[in-house]
């Protein structure tokens, strides 16, 4: 199935990813931030799958560092990328008129230009090595509805979406499709810290009446990175149990 390049890799979402990943065949490489031991474990349990796995130290938003982790991956692999998933993201809670320009600045550089610099890499990868390949850039349910105390978080998801549009058309004729996954209220280690009972706030206002998993967003990626997805490009897939589908109602 070739190379698949997971982006913090290491974060709750990010294991199950490249676990579904090498589980679908593919040899997976991650860039993660201090997360050594927990790479190591997924490195065993990517090689139970009878895959490998490559974990590099890599700051998303350092365009040096990101450049030489994709060109370190694919000679590890020795072949370019088939599938790259973007999920490196950190956010800021603070109102407006609160939230510092340093804030932003870091959120952007992670969140937006992390995508950006990724994709970028990847891609000329992609095209040098005649691969047509998928990108999956993790969304949110914010690239939809504004998120209060979540300024530059917001901000940056939708730049994700319309960035996904326009590298979906410009990387198109090289055979490379981008899409993006928009999770709603799913349930992980951060999300945890929101609070005391973050499934029992979020699943009376879903209608599918449960928050999701980090299981959930696994089956969406893979479905873009198959062939079932061949003519799917610049789309975003809501997986949100519909939460964000529905207005807000009187009655």
């Amino acid at each position: 199935m070739g190379l698949a390049v997971v982006t913090a890799g290491t974060s709750e979402i990010g294991r199950h990813l490249v676990v579904a990943l090498a589980g679908a065949g593919h040899d997976v490489a991650i860039s993660h931030l201090g997360s050594g031991e927990v790479a190591a474990r997924l490195e065993a349990e990517v090689a139970a799958l009878g895959r490998r796995l490559m974990a590099v130290e890599c700051d998303a938003g350092d365009e040096a560092a990101v450049v030489a982790f994709h060109a370190a991956a694919a000679d590890w692999a020795g072949c370019a990328p088939a599938v790259l998933v973007n999920n490196a993201g950190i956010q800021t809670w603070a109102g407006l008129m609160e939230l510092r320009a340093e804030q932003w600045d870091a959120v952007m550089r992670t969140n937006l230009r992390g995508t950006f610099l990724n994709t970028q890499a990847a891609a000329r990868l992609m095209i040098e090595g005649g691969v047509k390949g998928s990108v999956v850039n993790l969304g949110s349910g914010c690239n939809k509805v504004a998120f209060p105390r979540l300024v530059d978080y917001t901000a940056s998801k939708g730049g994700i979406e319309q960035f996904t549009k326009a590298a979906a058309s410009e990387l198109g004729p090289h055979g490379i499709r981008v899409n993006c996954v928009a999770p709603g209220a799913i349930a992980t280690e951060r999300t945890a810290q929101e609070a005391g009972d973050y499934a029992g706030l979020w699943s009376p206002l879903t209608p599918l009446r449960r928050v999701g998993t980090p299981a959930d967003i696994a089956g969406p990626v893979l479905f873009f990175c198959s062939s079932a997805a061949d003519f799917v490009t610049g789309q975003t897939l809501w997986v949100d149990g519909g939460v964000f589908s529905q207005a807000p109602w009187p009655y």
